[in-house]
């Protein structure tokens, strides 16, 4: 299909969800909208106006934003507080890990070992490291360690 021949109404398109909260200029006008925009903003304030009159008092059940600076400062306080939390329970974790990987030993190796030991390494398709350390092992097992 050629650039100048393609129009949008050549795609498919899903219908749009209609979201009472967001509404945005930016949304394309079709058939449908113009009759559906004057309804969305009486839905959207009905439920906001309802809900501190219910049985629930000051805080519904489908109420997102918390109603008062209070409440929101508290929700903002208990986030902050577990994402901390998490924050550190990673940093913990990474630095577990590095303990573990971070026991270096080096070892001289003429040349002849050397490259049998990559040679090794490319034909099976793994590390260098990974073959010393299960021959290092190996060995300890091997005489009783």
């Amino acid at each position: 299909m050629a650039k100048g021949q393609t129009t949008v109404s050549d795609f498919a398109v899903a219908p749009r969800r209609s979201r009472p909260v967001e509404q945005s200029g930016t949304q394309p006008a079709s058939e449908s909208k113009p009759a559906e925009l004057p309804t969305e903003p009486t839905n959207a304030n009905q439920p906001q106006e309802a809900a501190p009159a219910g049985p629930e008092g000051d805080k519904p059940a489908n109420r997102l934003i918390a109603p008062t600076e209070e409440a929101r400062r508290e929700r903002a306080t208990t986030r902050a507080l577990q994402r901390e939390d998490s924050r550190i329970r990673l940093r913990d974790l990474k630095r577990a890990r590095d303990r573990e990987s971070k026991h270096y030993v080096n070892c001289p190796l003429d040349y002849d070992t050397k490259l049998r030991l990559q040679k090794a390494a490319l034909e099976n398709d793994v590390k260098m490291t990974v073959i010393m350390k299960a021959a290092i092992d190996q060995f300890l097992k091997d005489n009783g360690y």
